[in-house]
């Protein structure tokens, strides 16, 4: 892959649904907010698309408490309400992409399977060349018994049997069609609506990582399967930046801003402190700085709003199979005072990268009147992030 920032052409749309309560798993959140590998199960399914470069935006079927929990939406991404039954929280999310043209593929995910693999999706989008749907399927691999009570009955022919995950993926004229036609019927999953309407649905090799999260056990399946318990390296990446001091520009400094008389110069909104940490991210992963994934001689990011540049350092994390275990961040500067915005830096900053609040460390400095920063000709920030990634 080029070491660029990504444009990506706008092909295929995700509905990823994380409405249920999940009441069967026994946790004290919502199972789409549970802990895997450090990060909310929803963010495993949400990382996957954003960082797939045939995927253009999504719908996310969710309660306001998990947008909120969450931190932000992708940028491209918007959320539709969910409904009582999962049926009714697909027919809510088509509602919102109702200007799409019918021609365009769909992919249909529930957030409870995690391991969303390049693979699958791969499978189903071929698979779409020659049918209107597709969805990925698993072979039993157990004996099955018919059971009344506490008896066990008759073995079940289990040759002709298989397991169906999401993603699922259809013409979305054809899912339109198939919702539309529904009535009053009940299907517990959207492959089911369109077989109603007399059409053939495809089906792909799915995979083990989609295992999905019904149960408080399934937390360890899932940790094993997604390879957490694979061998890991500490990387840790520093970053450094400086901006001059200006009149007539709003001042914006770890993703807020913030009053001031002056702001500072920059190709982007020269967030000093978003490029510091930006830069400490890729280099905890030896990938460059931020003038090589976002140069200053490109007009695209004239302006640019630097959260922006730090959400995708975050994405390369996780398209890497990593996680940010920590940041660490100083700003230096003479004025404006930072110590009454440090709260609200540090909310952004766990925000941009859906970190807890607890990982995330902003101090502020000054040096004493001397230096350029003391004589309040620029601002400088530094940073260091520490990263856990998948050992080579």
């Amino acid at each position: 892959m080029a070491e660029s920032a990504p444009s990506f052409t706008p092909r295929f749309v995700v509905i990823l649904l994380a409405g249920g309560q999940g009441t069967r798993a026994g946790l004290d959140v919502p199972k789409q907010l549970a802990l895997l590998g450090g990060k909310p199960v929803l963010r495993w399914s949400l990382d996957a698309f954003v960082t797939h470069p045939s995927i253009a935006d999504g719908v996310l079927v969710a309660n306001d408490d998990v947008i909120a929990a969450l931190g932000s939406l992708p940028d491209g991404w918007i959320s539709a309400e969910p409904g009582s039954e999962r049926q009714q929280s697909v027919a809510n999310a088509l509602a919102v992409i109702a200007d799409r043209d019918d021609d365009m593929i769909v992919l249909v995910h529930d957030a409870a399977r995690p391991g969303v693999t390049s693979d699958v999706i791969a499978r189903l989008l071929l698979a779409l060349g020659n049918t209107e749907a597709a969805i990925p399927t698993m072979p039993v691999p157990d004996t099955l018994v018919e059971q009344s009570a506490d008896l066990a009955g008759d073995v079940v022919d289990r040759s002709a049997l298989a397991r169906v995950q999401t993603p699922q993926a259809f013409r979305l004229g054809t899912l339109r069609r198939a919702h539309a036609d529904a009535m009053d019927a009940f299907a517990t999953d959207d492959a089911q609506l369109v077989r109603r309407l007399g059409l053939a649905v495809a089906a792909v090799p799915g995979d083990a990582r989609l295992h999905k999260l019904t149960y408080a056990e399934d937390i360890a399946i899932l940790s094993g399967l997604l390879g957490m318990g694979k061998m890991t390296r500490t990387a840790v990446g520093m970053g450094y930046d400086v901006h001059r001091l200006v009149a007539g520009k709003p001042m914006w400094i770890g993703g807020i801003e913030i009053p001031y008389s002056h702001g500072l110069e920059g190709h982007s909104d020269a967030d000093v402190a978003l490029h510091a940490l930006t830069d400490a991210i890729l280099g905890a992963l030896a990938d460059g700085d931020i003038g090589d994934h976002f140069p200053p001689s490109d007009p695209r990011w004239r302006g640019a709003a630097s959260h922006r540049f730090l959400a995708f350092a975050g994405e390369r994390v996780a398209a890497r199979g990593g996680r940010i275990d920590h940041i660490d961040l100083t700003i230096i500067a003479e004025a404006p005072k930072i110590g009454p915005h440090r709260d609200a830096i540090r909310a952004r900053i766990s925000e941009i990268l859906a970190l807890p609040l607890g990982r995330v460390s902003v101090k502020a400095t000054t040096t004493e009147r001397l230096g350029f920063a003391g004589r309040r000709e620029g601002i400088a920030a530094q940073a260091v992030a520490t990263l856990q990634l998948p050992e080579n």
